[in-house]
């Protein structure tokens, strides 16, 4: 699997946003939105805390584009994860973002080089055109060849994703 980074809301500052201030204007229920993400988190056994703010994810991707080239960096994803909707800490912390590379066994020293001076600023820019490219207007967003799934699927549908797409199945 490769990750691809996808602009959701870059216009986010650095402090953040209010879920209520992202989603002014919008008609939401943020209550009964996030009871159902809590419910469907449940139900795949992913932990969920009740975060409250939004914050600008730029700096995390840039950093999970180079933990993955690193070695076992791929651990970067859940760990972010984890920091972001289960702690509800702000990723365009650059503090914040050192220690999660950190917990995962990154060099702090090296995250931190790496985010202050952009290395992968780059990566993650071209990311960013491929989802304007491909017309993906939402996360997650599964593509494989010419055929795609947006949005949280079940497995079912993800099956049949790699099925239709020509991967083979695998015996377990």
């Amino acid at each position: 699997m490769t990750y691809r980074h996808f602009p959701l809301h870059p216009e986010t500052p650095r402090d953040g946003l209010t879920l209520e201030e992202l989603f002014a204007g919008r008609d939401i229920d943020i209550s009964a939105a996030k009871a159902r993400i809590a419910e469907l988190m449940s139900q795949e056994g992913l932990p969920y805390g009740d975060r409250s703010m939004t914050y600008n994810s730029r700096l995390a991707q840039e950093l999970a584009a180079w933990s993955e080239t690193q070695a076992n960096g791929g651990a970067i994803h859940d760990a972010l994860f984890r920091a972001y909707f289960v702690n509800d800490q702000n990723l365009a912390d650059i503090d914040i973002l050192i220690a999660v590379a950190e917990q995962v066994g990154l060099s702090a020293e090296a995250a931190k080089e790496i985010l202050l001076k952009r290395g992968f600023r780059q990566a993650v820019d071209a990311d960013w055109q491929r989802s304007r490219d491909l017309g993906i207007t939402s996360v997650p967003t599964f593509v494989i060849g010419n055929r795609g799934l947006v949005g949280a699927q079940p497995y079912e549908q993800l099956e049949g994703l790699l099925l239709e797409s020509g991967v083979a199945r695998r015996m377990t």
